[in-house]
This record gives structure tokens, C-alpha cells and sequence, in this order.
């Protein structure tokens, strides 16, 4: 069986965002990662080499294929931010409709800059998405 390629790094998330191309999307990423460290209580880790993660849990499929993954991150992307483990809660499908302009994806939510978004809906999706997995 394959290993899982997105695993933690010991890559300080803060060096890592200081990298992020554009000002703009540097300073986001910064409040994103101050509103999910605050809201989790967990400490930022890389997952791979552009996902900034918080707490872990693990997953078995039926398949027999089994790995650890973060409970909720995101990874800035060129011109947009990806948003991980979101929309997975019993809340998400509520709060997802008020939360502003963004794009599903199969397992990431997408916005293309923090402006876009209701922050106070963004917070309690995160909010809903660690309560719904935390360890």
C-alpha cells in the first residue's frame, strides 16, 4: 500500500509563511493561522510542504488503507487559500451558505482572500470542525 505523501514536517509554520509570495496573502495567512491557533488551542505544524495544520487524527477506510491527517488547516495557493476539514461537521452545510464567496472543492473549501468571507462565520466553522474531530 502506498505511503500518505502529506505527513508533519518539522518545517516551523512561521518560516514557512514568510515565504508566501504576495503581502497581501502573507498577512492573511497570518490571521488565519492566529484565528485557528486560537480557536483550536493547537499548535501550527506543516503537513507537507504548504499545509498549515492543527491536531491530527487517524482514519481507516474500509479499503484497509489507514494514515493520520489534520483536523483543520489551510494552504495558501496562488491567488487563493485552500481551507482543510471544514465542511465536514453536522453545522458546515448552514454556515457554508452564510459564510460569503467561496468554491467547494472535494475536500477543501477555497476563498480567494479573507475580504470575501464573513470571518465571524469562518470562526464558527472552525469552531464546529475541531468540536466535530478533536482528539
Amino acid at each position: 500500500m502506498a505511503e500518505n505523501k502529506t505527513t508533519v514536517t518539522d518545517v516551523d509554520p512561521e518560516d514557512f509563511l514568510a515565504g508566501v509570495k504576495t503581502a497581501r496573502q502573507r498577512e492573511e495567512s497570518r490571521r488565519l493561522l492566529a484565528m485557528m491557533s486560537e480557536l483550536s488551542g493547537a499548535p501550527a505544524r506543516m503537513w507537507g510542504p504548504t499545509m498549515v495544520g492543527f491536531g491530527q487524527y487517524h482514519y481507516r477506510y474500509d479499503s484497509g488503507r489507514e494514515g493520520d491527517a489534520l483536523i483543520l488547516g489551510f494552504a495558501p495557493r496562488s491567488g487563493k487559500f485552500a481551507l482543510y476539514g471544514l465542511m465536514d461537521s453536522p453545522e458546515a452545510p448552514a454556515l457554508l451558505e452564510r459564510l460569503g464567496t467561496h468554491r467547494r472543492g472535494a475536500g477543501c473549501l477555497y476563498v480567494n482572500r479573507l475580504d470575501d468571507v464573513d470571518e465571524e462565520v469562518l470562526a464558527e466553522l472552525i469552531r464546529a470542525a475541531w468540536a466535530a474531530r478533536r482528539p
